[in-house]
């Protein structure tokens, strides 16, 4: 049995929800995962109101669509962030408020309570989104950075998310962090870090996305099986590096998406370097039955292009696992 292929809304927030779906659905995606931003899915009116969820289901079902996680990045991001004017943008303006740093991280902790309970209307058991984090900007150890510091950040995190994660106990939901740079976690090592910051409990997990380890030169194949567990949604995100020096490195210059200095960037599935086929192999051996859900970011692509590609790339790597071993036929039976 495949996995069901979804498409992420976030990089479509600007088309409504409802001609989103009418394409997804013709585009041959199972489903959406909602982001909850623009019309997609209100955090606010959904965990107040569960005929609000009940429409947006049957609005799906009526393209032949589902919806298995919604995703609550930006709001996230200002849990644990030093908030400063560019989270003016990303955030909802009852969520920033009068822009106090405190007050902004408050109010973004109440409003992943209220996702959770969101959540639970809507009939899925996974968020998604991002934790945001006090230590990111001591990442590059100069002026020296000690490890209290370091502690400290990891503590800011547990004792930040630990009553958010509570409320997603009592509403049977888990939150998947999508393991980036920028946030608590962004490879392997703060992964652990993370995990063993909230105690392990079952509640905090993570939104696979390989593309954001591997051009870090993080074994991404080693991260499903190390955290298998803790896998509890899979974007799927295609990223290229260069094969040869660029004008700016890994950390990328200052230069944007898309700039031909770059030594990295992120492509339409299949085009850029993750292997796929390890992947899917490990998300097998970890019996990962989940949605794989299409993030879709190419600088250089239309999108809606790339999204009906993308979709089909997807099925077709799919492949279903064996019952048997190969060489079975040749066993004494």
């Amino acid at each position: 049995m495949s996995r069901p292929v979804t498409l992420f809304t976030g990089q479509w927030a600007d088309l409504p929800l409802t001609e989103l779906a009418e394409k997804a659905g013709a585009w041959g995606y199972d489903g959406l995962e909602l982001a909850c931003w623009g019309d997609h899915f209100d955090v606010v009116r959904a965990a107040d109101d569960p005929s609000y969820c009940v429409a947006q289901r049957e609005m799906l079902q009526s393209h032949g669509l589902d919806v298995w996680a919604i995703s609550n990045h930006l709001v996230g991001q200002a849990v644990c962030d030093i908030i400063d004017a560019r989270h003016e943008s990303i955030l909802p303006a009852h969520v920033w408020g009068d822009g106090d740093p405190e007050a902004v991280r408050q109010r973004a902790a109440d409003e992943m309570k209220l996702t959770a309970r969101a959540a639970a209307n809507l009939g899925v058991d996974v968020v998604n989104g991002f934790t945001g984090s006090s230590i990111w900007h001591l990442l590059y150890s100069f002026p020296p950075v000690s490890e209290a510091m370091i502690e400290a950040g990891f503590q800011d995190f547990a004792d930040r998310w630990g009553p958010i994660l509570d409320v997603f106990d009592e509403e049977g939901v888990r939150f998947a962090l999508e393991v980036h740079p920028t946030e608590i976690a962004f490879d392997v090592v703060t992964a652990e870090r993370a995990l063993d910051a909230v105690g392990h409990r079952e509640a905090f997990g993570f939104n696979y996305d390989p593309s954001h380890l591997a051009y870090q030169g993080v074994d991404l194949v080693d991260f499903v099986l190390r955290f298998a567990e803790r896998i509890y949604h899979v974007h799927m995100k295609d990223v290229w590096w260069s094969d040869t020096p660029t004008p700016a490195g890994v950390f990328g210059g200052h230069l944007p998406f898309g700039h031909a200095d770059r030594f990295w960037d992120f492509r339409s599935l299949g085009r850029g370097h993750v292997p796929f086929e390890e992947v899917m192999r490990a998300l097998h051996r970890i019996a990962y039955r989940g949605p794989l859900s299409v993030e879709w970011e190419d600088s250089g692509m239309d999108r809606e292009h790339g999204a009906e590609e993308a979709c089909d790339f997807v099925h077709s790597i799919d492949f279903p696992t064996s019952s048997t071993d190969f060489d079975a036929a040749f066993s004494d039976g």
